[in-house]
């Protein structure tokens, strides 16, 4: 061990992490008792001092250095792992508040120190070979559901209608397009990344993960690129799907599979917005997601409808290079403060993170509570709140508060901007969004905010609904995607020959756990219906979770020689009641403000309303009671 880079690194380091790492390693109570108790934090980045004086945080580092040396001597080892009892008092310890006992397995996994993924040798090899899957897309989905398959030994393969793997992370190059969830936390619990160069990587950098871990995994031997789905067909008599796949030539081929997985997730399909006229706009237009690189914006008028999380994104770039630039708003987002949205990560914080036993597994338990669970509270109505139309309880009310004075920090000089710019809903209400410099944009004098949305186009001028008028050469649509057509451009058929987008409609899917629905065997669908994460949490846990739910079933299939599963029409419609009842108390059924999480009778459909451990559970051991099974050669 380097002494010199070690006594650096400490400096830096988070004091709670250290002191849940010596307690680990060194098996002391003493680390998590007074003085040494962080205090409790709500920030998303922590006080690294955890609240502990300047004394007692030289203690914690001198102690742990004299930890690393014994370790590096071979004089200390490393023990076992804590009971989930002592994890629960350490995750309560660390971050100052009570954490309940509940969270302990899933934490474990989430830190890494237990598979989440099963391990599975199949008892019969000729069996699981003729087991053929269809897994279709090959973006973090799809990666993490090949990386089971493979594992497990099953014949499968993977189709992506794109040239490349990525999804999103592919289609979406718009300027400074990145995540607003933490790195560490946006990552695969089997796969982290020490070597993130932000806290908030950049489009690159994600993609650039994502092909490691789909190399790395041998997928790319089992991946059919530029292959699109046209229909999935279930064939009742013969128990399989029957799948047609179109090639980039326009060849159509059909195969037969067992079982289809959908890793298409919710954001694939751009919302073109339907306004009168843009066909025959005499520039150029495009959306966010198919950003043409190719045509320059310097010296033009650029129109962009829409702000939300791309247009946040990408204003302050755009914004610099156009001649104009007039934005069409028809209402305001909050934005947080860009806190470390910005900066790079130090070889110090990596040099923690790797040469520190448990110090990453703290540092992603942190981003998993703060971005997580504890922010689900915040978004469910108090009934005895007394202004229920202004936020949603008190602490609501808080973040309503912090996210104002913000804003009024930054147009202080804009009180014509603050009018437009201030929301009058609750936050979370709709996607709570970083600011990348959006406020600064909006003051620059080639930009223009018009708070009211686009009603026609005619020629080059885009026209709102009360007669304002606006010349563009360019036209970005930041309008976001058709979530509500979830699968809608594939053809789908079930047991009874009735097409899934005939049973969901434009805008009403509906899913067993989001994964599958009734009328529709050995389906399933990774990120369904009402298991995106509107407060908070990170959408590569929620797809582990999946995964683990769906390698589970297809073993029970395998191992009970099951030739198909479907679930009870009775368990599907009792599920989605109570996603309904659970929504009814959170933010998003406000009728405060319209977000793309509700469709068009306000059913919100999008969204998770369960706790991340409420979801784990749920999705940890399927329950077969809940599913219609028949038996390889049994009608």
């Amino acid at each position: 061990m380097n002494q010199e880079n070690a006594q650096t690194a400490l400096e830096e380091a988070s004091i709670p992490a250290l002191l849940m790492c010596l307690a680990q390693i060194t098996q002391d109570k003493q680390w998590l008792e007074e003085p040494f108790l962080p205090k409790r934090d709500i920030s998303i980045f922590s006080d690294p001092s955890g609240g502990l004086s300047d004394d007692l945080q030289n203690i914690v580092r001198r102690r742990m250095r004299e930890v690393l040396e014994d370790l590096s001597s071979g004089k200390r080892t490393l023990p076992d792992l804590p009971s989930d009892e002592k994890l629960s008092r350490m995750m309560s310890v660390f971050l100052g508040e009570h954490v309940p006992e509940e969270y302990s397995i899933m934490a474990m996994e989430e830190m890494g120190f237990k598979e989440r993924a099963i391990s599975w040798k199949p008892p019969f090899k000729q069996k699981v070979r003729d087991f053929r899957v269809l897994v279709i897309g090959a973006g973090f989905s799809g990666i993490c559901a090949g990386k089971q398959l493979l594992s497990m030994g099953i014949t499968f393969e993977i189709v992506e209608r794109n040239d490349d793997l990525g999804g999103v992370w592919l289609d979406n190059s718009y300027p400074e397009a990145g995540v607003d969830t933490p790195n560490h936390f946006y990552s695969f619990s089997f796969a982290p990344n020490m070597e993130w160069s932000s806290n908030y990587s950049k489009r690159q950098e994600v993609w650039d993960y994502q092909r490691k871990i789909f190399d790395e995994s041998g997928l790319r031997a089992h991946t059919h690129f530029n292959t699109e789905v046209a229909s999935l067909h279930w064939d009742d008599a013969q128990r399989h799907w029957q799948v047609t796949k179109k090639a980039a030539s326009g060849q159509s081929t059909v195969h037969f599979f067992n079982v289809v997985i959908s890793a298409v997730g919710i954001l694939n399909q751009p919302k073109m917005t339907p306004v009168s006229g843009l066909e025959k706009f005499t520039g150029k237009y495009w959306h966010s997601a198919k950003w043409r690189h190719d045509i320059p914006l310097e010296d033009q008028n650029v129109a962009v409808i829409g702000t939300g999380a791309s247009a946040m994104q990408f204003l302050r770039t755009v914004g610099a290079k156009a001649r104009q630039v007039t934005i069409f708003q028809r209402s305001p987002q909050w934005a947080r403060p860009p806190q470390d949205y910005h900066g790079s990560t130090s070889p110090e914080s990596r040099w923690l993170l790797k040469n520190v036993p448990y110090y990453y597994a703290w540092y992603r338990f942190g981003l998993m509570w703060r971005f997580g669970d504890g922010l689900l509270p915040t978004v469910r109505r108090d009934p005895h709140w007394k202004d229920q139309q202004r936020s949603m309880n008190y602490r609501n009310d808080r973040q309503r508060q912090q996210l104002t004075d913000y804003l009024l920090k930054q147009l202080h000089d804009r009180p014509d901007l603050v009018r437009k710019c201030l929301p009058d809903y609750p936050p979370y209400g709709k996607r709570i969004l970083i600011d990348n410099g959006w406020y600064e944009a909006l003051k620059l004098p080639n930009v223009e905010l018009i708070t009211e949305a686009v009603e026609r186009i005619d020629g080059d001028e885009l026209i709102t609904p009360s007669g304002e008028r606006r010349q563009a050469d360019v036209i970005l649509l930041a309008t976001g995607f058709e979530v509500g057509k979830l699968l809608g451009n594939v053809d789908i058929r079930g047991r009874s020959g009735i097409r899934l987008k005939d049973i969901w409609g434009d805008d009403n899917p509906k899913a067993y756990l989001g994964l599958t629905v009734p009328d529709f065997p050995n389906f399933f669908i990774i990120s369904g219906p009402n298991t995106a994460l509107a407060h908070g949490g990170s959408v590569l846990f929620v797809t582990e979770c999946q995964v683990r739910y769906i390698s589970l079933m297809i073993k029970e299939m395998i191992e009970k020689n099951l030739s198909d599963i479907e679930v009870l029409k009775d368990i599907h419609d009792e599920f989605n009641e109570r996603v309904d009842a659970e929504h009814a108390e959170l933010v998003w059924t406000h009728p405060g403000m319209n977000n793309w999480y509700r469709n068009s009778k306000g059913r919100v459909f999008a969204p998770m309303p369960w706790r991340l451990v409420d979801y784990w559970k749920m999705t940890h051991e399927p329950r077969m009671s809940d599913y219609r099974l028949r038996s390889i050669g049994k009608p």
